[in-house]
């Protein structure tokens, strides 16, 4: 967030904010990972925030026209962004020595 406007910032020429972008980078390596899109439940564990947090900013993202779910049905989370304008997850990038 802004400290002067209170605002999200956007990062680069991307339509998401920093955070909707960790989001959504964790929803496609999770979903490459395990053949299967997250759970709230899972995304609230990984960032650790509040059940209400996670499914604030699911429907911000699905607001925003950058994820897509089918009502009523678990796991439905599908990325409509390109991977390649995701950022890297910090847990990602680690260079082995």
């Amino acid at each position: 967030m802004s400290h002067k406007s209170g605002t999200a910032r956007r990062t680069g020429p991307h339509r998401f904010t920093e955070k909707q972008g960790q989001y959504l980078a964790f929803i496609h390596v999770y979903a490459r990972m395990f053949h299967q899109a997250p759970a709230e439940a899972d995304m609230q564990r990984h960032f650790r925030v509040s059940p209400p947090s996670v499914h604030q900013m699911v429907l911000g993202l699905e607001r925003a026209g950058l994820i897509r779910r089918q009502p009523g049905v678990a796991r439905s989370i599908q990325i409509l962004v390109d991977p390649q304008d995701l950022p890297i997850l910090p847990w990602l990038n680690s260079n082995p020595s």
